[in-house]
C-alpha cells in the first residue's frame, strides 16, 4: 500500500489564463522555427524538403530529457525557474536557428551543424518550458475545471501561431535573411518578456509535504530511481503507453490528409488547404464543447474525463475509417463534413487526455510530478516526431504494393484506427483504476488530500 500526500492552491481563472500566455509563448517561437524556417530552407535557399523534416524531427526526438527536466523541479521545489530557464533555452534555439539558416547560403554544412544544435536547443526548451508549465497548471487547478484550462492552454497556443504568423509575415516583407534575424529575435524576447509576465508570484510555497525533495532524492539514488518509480506506477506507465499510441495515431494523419485530398479528390492545393483549416476548425470546437461538457457537469457523469477520453478515441477510429471508405468512393463522399467530424473527434479526444494527465500527475509517490509529466511528455514528443514519417512511409510502402492511391491511403487511415483502439484499451484501463477513495483532514487551516492506493503501484 501507497499512500501519497498532495495539494491544490486554486489559482483561478485569471491564473490559467496567465499560464495559457507561457503556452501561447511557446507557440510562437515555435511557429517561427518549424513553419517559417521551413519555407525558407525549402524555397528561398532550394534545399531538400528533407532537412528542414529532419531538423523538426530532431527537436521532438530530443524532448525524451522531459522527464530530467521534470525532475529536475522535483528536487528543486519550484517549477518558475525552469518555465523562465526553458524559454531562454527555446529562444536562443530559435535565434540560432535563424543565423543558421543565413549561414546556409556561404557555408553550407557549417550551417546545417548550427541547425542541428539550435534545433536540440529548441527542443530542450520546449521540454523545460512546457513540462513544468503543465505541471503547475495541474498542481494550481481543481479537478473540475482541469478540461478547461487543457482547452485554454491549446487555445492559447493555437492563438500564439496565429498572431505570430500575421504580424511575422508582415514584419518579414521585403524578405531578406537579415530581417529573418531580426524577426525571430524579437519574437524570441517577446515571449520571454511575456513568459515571464505570465510566472510572476503565480507559484507560492504554501503546500504541506511528506518528506523535503533533498531527502527524497538522497534516499533512493537520484533521478534514474525516480524514473523507476514512475514507471513502476500502473497508472503512470498505462498513461504513457496510451499518450504514445494515442498521439502516434492523432499526429500520422497530419501529413497525408491534404495529399490525401489532392490526389483522391482532385482538390487544388487551394482547396486542400481550407480543408485543413475546416478540420482545425472542427478541432477547436471539439476542444471547447468537452471543456465546457467537463467544466458545467463536474459532478455529473457525463463531465467525466474518462468518458470522453474513450469516446474521443473510438470516435476518431470510426472517422478514420469512414474517411478510407470514402476514398474509395471518390469526389462524389461529402468529404468536408467527413474532416470536419474527425477534427471534433480529435479536439474532443485531446483535450480529455490532457485533462486526465493533469489530474493524475499528483497521484503516486510525493515529488515525482515533475518527473511523471515528463514522462508523459516524452511520449508525445516521439509519437509527434514518429507520426509524420511513418505515416508518409507507409503510404509510399502501400502504393508501391498495391498500386492503388485510395487503397494505399486508405490503409494508413485504417492503421490509424487501430491504433485509436488500442488506446482505447489502455484508457479502458485507467478509468478502471480511478476509484481511489480520498479522504480530506485539515491541518492548522490548509487542506491536505490524501490518496490510498491499496494493492497498486
Amino acid at each position: 500500500m501507497m499512500v501519497t500526500s498532495s495539494t491544490t492552491t486554486d489559482i483561478g481563472w485569471f491564473g490559467i489564463f496567465r499560464l495559457g500566455l507561457v503556452q501561447a509563448a511557446i507557440g510562437a517561437v515555435v511557429v517561427i522555427t518549424t513553419s517559417t524556417l521551413n519555407r525558407v530552407l525549402v524555397v528561398e535557399l532550394a534545399l531538400p524538403a528533407m532537412l528542414p523534416g529532419l531538423l523538426v524531427a530532431l527537436h521532438y526526438f530530443v524532448q525524451v530529457l522531459r522527464p530530467r527536466l521534470g525532475y529536475g523541479s522535483d528536487m528543486g521545489g519550484r517549477r518558475t525557474p525552469w518555465i523562465i530557464g526553458g524559454m531562454v533555452a527555446l529562444g536562443f534555439g530559435a535565434v540560432g536557428a535563424a543565423l543558421a539558416t543565413a549561414m546556409m547560403p556561404a557555408q553550407l554544412w557549417l550551417g546545417i551543424a548550427c541547425a542541428v544544435v539550435a534545433f536540440l536547443t529548441i527542443g530542450i526548451g520546449v521540454g523545460a518550458c512546457g513540462t513544468n508549465m503543465l505541471v503547475l497548471l495541474s498542481t494550481s487547478v481543481p479537478r473540475e475545471r482541469l478540461a478547461a484550462a487543457a482547452t485554454v492552454t491549446w487555445v492559447m497556443m493555437i492563438i500564439g501561431f496565429i498572431i505570430t504568423t500575421v504580424i511575422a509575415g508582415k514584419m518579414l516583407e521585403p524578405f531578406s535573411l537579415e530581417r529573418l534575424i531580426e524577426v525571430t529575435t524579437s519574437v524570441a524576447a517577446a515571449a520571454f518578456l511575456m513568459t515571464c509576465l505570465a510566472v510572476f508570484g503565480i507559484e507560492r510555497r504554501n503546500t504541506i509535504s511528506a518528506s523535503p525533495p533533498s531527502a527524497t532524492s538522497a534516499s533512493n539514488g537520484g533521478f534514474m530511481a525516480a524514473l523507476r518509480e514512475v514507471w513502476a506506477e500502473p497508472h503512470s506507465r498505462r498513461l504513457a503507453s496510451f499518450v504514445f499510441v494515442s498521439m502516434l495515431a492523432y499526429s500520422a494523419q497530419d501529413l497525408i490528409l491534404e495529399p490525401f485530398a489532392g490526389a483522391v479528390f482532385g482538390m487544388t492545393p487551394s482547396q486542400s488547404t481550407q480543408l485543413s483549416g475546416i478540420m482545425s476548425g472542427g478541432t477547436l470546437i471539439g476542444m471547447l464543447l468537452v471543456a465546457l461538457i467537463c467544466t458545467v457537469g463536474a459532478k455529473a457523469r457525463l463531465g467525466a474525463l474518462r468518458l470522453w477520453t474513450i469516446g474521443g478515441c473510438v470516435a476518431s477510429a470510426l472517422m478514420l475509417i469512414t474517411l478510407a471508405v470514402a476514398g474509395f468512393v471518390g469526389p462524389d463522399w461529402p468529404i468536408k463534413p467527413t474532416v470536419f467530424l474527425l477534427g471534433l473527434a480529435n479536439g474532443g479526444y485531446a483535450v480529455a487526455a490532457i485533462g486526465s494527465m493533469m489530474g493524475l500527475v499528483g497521484r503516486g509517490r510525493e515529488a515525482r510530478e515533475g518527473t511523471r509529466m515528463g514522462l508523459w511528455g516524452a511520449a508525445q514528443a516521439l509519437a509527434f516526431g514518429i507520426g509524420g514519417i511513418a505515416a508518409t512511409a507507409a503510404v509510399d510502402l502501400a502504393r508501391a504494393l498495391t498500386g492503388s492511391l485510395p487503397a494505399a491511403y486508405g490503409a494508413v487511415f485504417v492503421a490509424e484506427a487501430a491504433l485509436f483502439i488500442v488506446a482505447t484499451a489502455f484508457a479502458v484501463r485507467l478509468s478502471r483504476e480511478d476509484t481511489q477513495p480520498t479522504m480530506k483532514i485539515d491541518v492548522q487551516g490548509t487542506t491536505a488530500a490524501y490518496v490510498v492506493e491499496a494493492g497498486r503501484g
